[in-house]
């Protein structure tokens, strides 16, 4: 493997590994092939083995440098064995993308109480969220360098009315805060970024009412759903050395919000 010197425009990441949290499907799916394109060689994590063997076999042609990993992130007792073997394996590791998060929005989970919701966010998307970023964290600094990218949500900080507006505004609202105060435990060797993606048409957004359809159109200046591939996009330039001035920033990425959208 080259060494992170030795990128180039056309491969801007080689020489890195990056691993990405939640990568089976949505966002995470889009980060795996935007950093795998750009060079990088990738660790595609997933709760389910059977999901993950399937989706890292369908990027086994374009993504040659790909490798795969198994865990429970509901499993807080066990995330220093994880990250150790996961560096072990496969590091020392450049990048760490903590994209999973519990889909509280579709499927069975959808009928769940506000309280279960708020417990399964808990601990799938800030937990894991802030235990992994201070266990990589760690070892990042130690070896002087890494970047680390957190997914919060671009409403968080304004607020949304109803339930799902204050379950993502707390968690969401929580991984924003706490990613900032990283980057200032980790620097310089360290950078620490979030991502705040908004109106993204995920499995929500393609069964979502067409009211919620005008909604997410209104509300972004460039009137259209964004992609998962919008999202991955930043994320490649903000881990890449293009970006290396950049540091302990939430980043919104939705076309634009228009605030006076009624």
């Amino acid at each position: 493997m080259t060494s992170p010197q030795d990128s180039s425009p056309a491969w801007p990441l080689n020489g890195r590994t990056a691993v990405v949290t939640g990568a089976t499907s949505g966002i995470g799916r889009a980060i795996i092939g935007e950093l795998g394109r750009a060079g990088a060689a990738c660790v595609l994590h997933g709760r389910r083995p059977e999901v993950v063997e399937q989706v890292t076999a369908e990027f086994a042609e374009q993504l040659p440098s790909l490798h795969s990993t198994v865990f429970d992130l509901r499993e807080h007792e066990a995330y220093e064995d994880f990250v150790e073997q996961t560096w072990r394996d496969f590091g020392p590791l450049d990048i760490w993308v903590n994209n999973a998060g519990a889909d509280v929005l579709t499927g069975a989970r959808a009928q769940d109480s506000f309280e279960d919701k708020m417990r399964l966010l808990w601990e799938v998307d800030l937990v894991s969220t802030v235990r992994l970023s201070r266990l990589v964290g760690t070892k990042m600094k130690k070896v002087g360098r890494g970047t680390i990218v957190n997914i919060g949500w671009d409403q968080a900080e304004q607020g949304m009315a109803g339930d799902s507006g204050e379950l993502f505004a707390t968690i969401k609202g929580g991984i924003m805060a706490f990613s900032r105060s990283l980057a200032q435990s980790l620097a310089p060797e360290v950078r620490v970024l979030c991502v705040a993606p908004g109106w993204i048409r995920t499995a929500w957004g393609n069964q979502a009412s067409e009211a919620w359809q005008r909604r997410a159109r209104r509300e972004c200046l460039l009137d259209r759903w964004g992609t998962p591939e919008d999202v991955a996009r930043v994320v490649r330039f903000v881990v890449s050395e293009e970006a290396a001035f950049v540091n302990g920033q939430i980043i919104p990425v939705n076309g634009g919000f228009r605030w006076n959208s009624s």
